[in-house]
């Protein structure tokens, strides 16, 4: 019986390195993670202070990124991670993404090399956990309408707005904020980012419960009240909304294979479990109509880890643009959450159960296709690319 790998030929495309970081994370998953996952999601948990030092000991957090105790791996080593995280759930892709791919990466990116030595080291260990502010309750697409100001005091700066939807949020250590920053002698605020300790005086997180979705994830909302930080505080290298938009490209990266982790675990699913399950005296996986959906599903599959592969091959030659990355996000997620809820109809009323994860995967993969950019705007990205016409406004 072949699998949707060895049916396209994927571990030919892999280098042995690659292959063996996948099934390093893939072991710690079904070790680690699966035995509990159900029940975190169940109950609405998640226990990121107790999972993050494990992940950092396998070299998970900022993974992407060089020196200061991250990893150094390639781009594609790190989606392959990302896929094995998200066939476990989304719910755990989405810490390792926030804390790595956005927050760690904005300290990498934009940040002076004393923060970086401060942050970056006890991040990749897992010491410390991360946030990522960007987005508000009424600016999710158009970040660029956000409304949290930040005003020099002195040589101090004041922080004051709210943030939405934040992963890790009230678990975290250190949150990378957002912010119209108003300057001395500028002419109108741009935005800037500001490394926020979250034990400052006017931060606050609100956990956000009553999810239907990503349930074994921490989201919240962050609320600043004066926040008084120091002028050190900014981060240096960041000038205007290109640079948290730069930090959302790394983590749509991850999402491009993280999409087809959940997929794959849904299509594997579904395949035991009709080979087993009998139907007028004959497993349910002799019928035509379902190896037509079987059939299909893994075509899409496959083709999504194709590109997958290429994309990870352009960022490692540092030649993929951002439209690329749309693109790859788009197709992940749109086929990734069309084979769950296909694979729903196969597993029947036992599909609605969380004695198996298709359900639990589509109630994610509706997130994972809004966050970072919806499925709309990468749709949008792209037609402006093929067309030279902006939609967006």
């Amino acid at each position: 019986m072949w699998s949707v790998e060895e049916l396209f030929g994927i571990d030919s495309l892999l280098s042995a390195e690659e292959r063996e970081i996948r099934d390093t994370v893939a072991r710690f998953g079904e070790r680690r993670l699966r035995p509990h996952i159900s029940e975190w999601f169940e109950t609405g948990t998640f226990p990121a202070r107790e999972i993050a030092p494990e992940l950092g000991k396998l070299g998970l957090l900022g993974m992407h990124l060089e020196g200061y105790g991250c990893a150094g791996a390639s781009a594609t080593a790190y989606g392959l991670a990302c896929q094995e995280l998200e066939a476990i759930d989304s719910g755990v892709r989405s810490m390792v993404s926030v804390q790595g791919s956005l927050a760690m990466t904005a300290i990498w990116l934009f940040g002076s090399e004393e923060q970086k030595q401060q942050y970056l080291p006890r991040m990749a260990a897992g010491e410390l956990i991360g946030c990522f502010g960007l987005t508000e309750p009424d600016f999710g697409s158009n970040p660029g309408g956000m409304r949290t100001r930040a005003r020099r005091d002195g040589d101090d700066w004041v922080l004051n707005g709210s943030k939405m939807w934040i992963t890790n949020g009230s678990v975290a250590d250190v949150a990378v904020v957002w912010a119209y920053a108003d300057e001395p002698g500028s002419d109108k605020p741009r935005v800037r980012g500001f490394v926020v300790p979250t034990n400052t005086p006017g931060f606050s997180a609100r956990e956000i419960d009553r999810k239907l979705s990503l349930r074994a994830s921490i989201t919240a909302a962050l609320d600043f009240d004066d926040v008084r930080l120091p002028a050190d505080a900014v981060l240096p290298e960041s000038r205007g909304l290109s640079s948290p938009l730069a930090c959302l490209s790394e983590a749509r990266f991850g999402i491009i294979f993280g999409a087809l982790g959940a997929a794959r675990d849904c299509l594997t699913t579904t395949i035991d479990y009709v080979r087993s399950r009998e139907v007028f005296d004959k497993p349910l996986a002799a019928y035509q109509l379902t190896q037509a959906k079987l059939a299909d599903m893994a075509l899409e599959l496959g083709k999504g880890q194709l590109l997958a592969i290429q994309l990870g091959r352009l960022k490692d030659r540092h030649e993929i643009s951002n439209e690329q990355i749309s693109a790859g996000k788009l197709n992940s997620t749109r086929e990734a959450i069309a084979i769950a809820r296909e694979c729903r109809t196969l597993l029947g009323a036992n599909g609605i159960t969380l004695d198996y994860p298709v359900l639990r995967h589509a109630n994610n993969l509706e997130s994972v296709l809004t966050y970072e950019g919806t499925a709309e705007v990468h749709q949008l990205v792209l037609g402006k690319a093929l067309t030279d016409a902006n939609a967006f406004r």
